[in-house]
C-alpha cells in the first residue's frame, strides 16, 4: 500500500465523479425522460378538475413515507383534498394489494415507492373501475401490473439515465410532470431537504443525480421551516444537521414507527405544519425507536450464534423474531462479517426475510437465482426482501452458500474505500476541507480509509458509562493525534505502537472544531 499526499487523495477522490453527467440542479433530467409521467400527470389534472377522489398508498420505510410526504404536501398546496394509506407491516404486508383497494372508496389509486408486483391489486382496480398509477423504482418482472400508466426508470422503453433513484425521487418527478401540465408556478426546490434523507436512507449511490440533490438537501434541512425539523433541532438540542445525523438520527427515527408500530405516525410527523404536534409525534417515536435498539441488539446477538467463519454469507433465523428489525439486523451482519446476510423470522411454516448487501454484489440478483424456492421477493442491488415456506428453508441455505462461494474476493470488497497511507501531520484543516469537498459520503461514494502507521499510545480513556467507546491520544514523530473508537472490540496497552485503519472526521465540540480519526480497527505493530 502506498502513502498518499492531499495531491494523491484529491486526485483520487475526483476520479469517482469523472463519468457524472449531472452536476448541478439545473442539469437533472426532465421529467419526460420518464415513461408515462405526463400520462399520469394529466390524468390526475383531470381528477383535479372532476374533483375526483385520490388515494396515495405509500410504503412503510422511509422513502415510502418521504413519497407520500412530497405527494400530500403538493395536495395541500393547491388546496386539494386526498387520502393516504400507509400499509401497516403486520397487518397489511408490503404494498398495495386487493384489501387496500377494496377498503378504499376512490377514484384514483396513485402508488409511490410500491407497485410494481401488484398484479392482483390492479386487476381490482380494474374491476372496481378505479385507475391505478403506480410509481415505483424497484426492479420489474417481466410483466407489468394492468395499470393506466407505470412511472418506474427501471421498466422497458423508459428512456431516464441508468442512475439508481429512490420512490420519493419518482414521486417528485411526478410533481415535476404535473407542474407542468396544470401550469402552475411552483416550487420544487421545496422537497428536496426530503429527498436527501428518502436518498441516503434507501441506499441510493451518492453520484450524479443523487450526489447533487442530498448535497443540496442537506443545506436544504438547516434552512427548513419543516415543523418535522424544528422538533427535532429543539428535542436534540442542535444547531444544525450534518450527513451523519441524517444517516445515523433522522432516517433510524423516520423508520422505527413503521418497524415497531404503524408508519403513519411518521408520516403526520413529517407532514404536520404544527410544531407543537410534531414535538408530540417525535416523542413517541423516539420511544419506538429505544424499543427498536432493544430488538436489534437482541436480535443481533442471537444472530451471532449461527454463524460459522467459513459460511459464505449469513443466514440467520428465529422463531417469531420482530418483523421490524430484520433489515437492520442484516445490514450489521453485513457490515460485521461483510457478507451478504439474509435474516428470517419463522412464523409457523412460513419465513420472511430481509437481505443486505457488501461490496459490489448484487442481493436481488443473487435472490432471483432462488426464486422456484421463494414464495415471494422483491427489491434493488443493495437490499431486498422474500419469503419461503419452512420445507424449502434449507435448499435455500445450501443454493445461496454454494452461489455466495462462487463469487470473486474483489466483489466483497468496496474498493474505493481504502486509499493508501496517511502520516499524522496531514490530519489538519486544510485537510477537513479538502474531505468536504467530496462530500456527501455513502454508497458508491464510500469515505475515503486510511492506514497510519506506528502509532504510540499516549493516553487513553473509556466515553462512556457502560465502556463502549474509547478515546485514545497518540503520537507520532512529535505530532499528537486525537482518535476515537466508537464500540470497539480491541482495546490496546498505554505506550504500545499501534497501526491503525480509519476516517478523518470533523470534532465540533463547545463550539470549537478539531481535526480527528475515526477508527475502524487497530492492529498492532511489530
Amino acid at each position: 500500500m502506498k502513502a498518499v499526499s492531499k495531491d494523491d487523495i484529491k486526485r483520487i477522490l475526483s476520479l469517482r465523479f469523472e463519468k457524472d453527467v449531472h452536476t448541478k440542479l439545473c442539469d437533472l433530467p426532465l421529467p419526460c425522460r420518464l415513461k408515462d409521467a405526463y400520462k399520469a400527470a394529466n390524468r390526475i389534472k383531470t381528477a383535479i378538475e372532476k374533483n375526483q377522489k385520490i388515494a396515495i398508498v405509500g410504503d412503510y420505510d422511509v422513502d415510502g413515507i418521504i413519497s407520500c410526504t412530497i405527494m400530500a404536501d403538493f395536495f395541500d398546496d393547491i388546496g386539494f383534498d386526498y387520502v393516504v394509506k400507509i400499509p401497516n407491516r403486520f397487518k397489511d404486508g408490503y404494498g398495495i394489494n386487493e384489501e387496500i383497494v377494496s377498503e378504499l372508496d376512490v377514484d384514483l389509486i396513485i402508488t409511490v415507492d410500491n407497485g410494481i408486483s401488484a398484479f392482483e391489486a390492479a386487476k381490482l382496480c380494474k374491476e372496481k373501475k378505479i385507475d391505478l398509477i403506480i410509481t415505483d423504482h424497484h426492479m420489474p418482472l417481466q410483466t407489468l401490473p394492468e395499470a393506466f400508466a407505470i412511472i418506474n426508470p427501471k421498466q422497458k422503453d423508459c428512456t431516464f439515465p441508468d442512475i439508481e433513484i429512490c420512490g420519493a425521487q419518482v414521486a417528485w418527478y411526478l410533481i415535476a410532470a404535473l407542474k407542468e401540465v396544470c401550469k402552475l408556478k411552483y416550487d420544487l426546490c421545496k422537497f428536496i431537504e426530503l429527498l436527501a434523507i428518502a436518498i441516503i436512507a434507501d441506499m441510493m449511490e451518492l453520484r450524479d443525480i443523487n450526489r447533487v440533490l442530498t448535497k443540496k438537501g442537506i443545506e436544504c434541512i438547516n434552512k427548513s421551516k419543516r415543523a418535522a425539523f424544528k422538533a427535532m433541532k429543539h428535542y436534540y438540542q442542535k444547531d444544525q444537521f450534518t450527513l451523519d445525523n441524517i444517516s445515523f438520527l433522522i432516517a433510524p427515527l423516520i423508520n422505527s414507527a413503521g418497524r415497531m408500530d404503524d408508519a403513519s405516525l411518521s408520516y403526520r410527523f413529517l407532514h404536520t405544519k404544527n410544531f407543537d404536534e410534531a414535538l408530540s409525534y417525535l416523542e413517541q417515536i423516539v420511544n419506538f425507536n429505544e424499543s427498536r435498539k432493544d430488538e436489534e441488539k437482541q436480535l443481533f446477538e442471537e444472530s451471532l450464534n449461527q454463524v460459522r467463519e467459513s459460511d459464505s454469507c449469513v443466514i440467520a433465523s428465529g422463531e417469531n423474531w420482530h418483523e421490524g428489525v430484520l433489515g437492520i439486523v442484516a445490514s450489521r451482519l453485513a457490515k460485521h462479517f461483510n457478507k451478504p446476510s439474509f435474516v428470517f423470522s419463522l412464523n409457523g411454516t412460513k419465513l420472511k426475510g430481509s437481505a443486505r448487501s457488501v461490496g459490489s454484489i448484487d442481493i436481488l440478483n443473487l435472490i432471483t437465482q432462488t426464486q422456484s424456492l421463494l414464495n415471494n421477493y422483491g427489491g434493488h442491488k443493495n437490499a431486498a426482501g422474500l419469503s419461503l415456506n419452512l420445507d424449502n428453508f434449507e435448499a435455500f441455505k445450501t443454493q445461496m452458500q454454494m452461489q455466495c462461494s462462487q463469487i470473486p474476493d474483489a466483489n466483497f470488497l468496496d474498493t474505493d474505500e481504502i486509499l493508501g497511507i496517511l502520516e499524522p501531520k496531514d490530519i489538519d484543516f486544510e485537510m477537513l476541507e479538502l474531505l468536504e469537498y467530496f462530500e456527501p459520503f455513502g454508497y458508491k461514494n464510500p469515505r475515503p480509509l486510511f492506514v497510519i502507521k506506528d502509532l504510540n499510545v499516549k493516553n487513553k480513556k473509556f466515553l462512556d458509562k457502560n465502556s463502549k467507546h474509547l478515546k485514545l491520544i497518540l503520537t507520532k514523530e512529535n505530532k499528537a493525534i486525537e482518535a476515537l473508537f466508537f464500540n470497539f472490540d480491541k482495546e490496546p496497552n498505554l505506550n504500545e505502537n499501534i497501526t491503525l485503519l480509519g476516517s478523518v472526521s470533523k470534532n465540533k465540540f463547545r463550539g470549537l472544531i478539531t481535526p480527528q480519526f475515526i477508527i475502524k480497527d487497530i492492529y498492532k505493530s511489530y
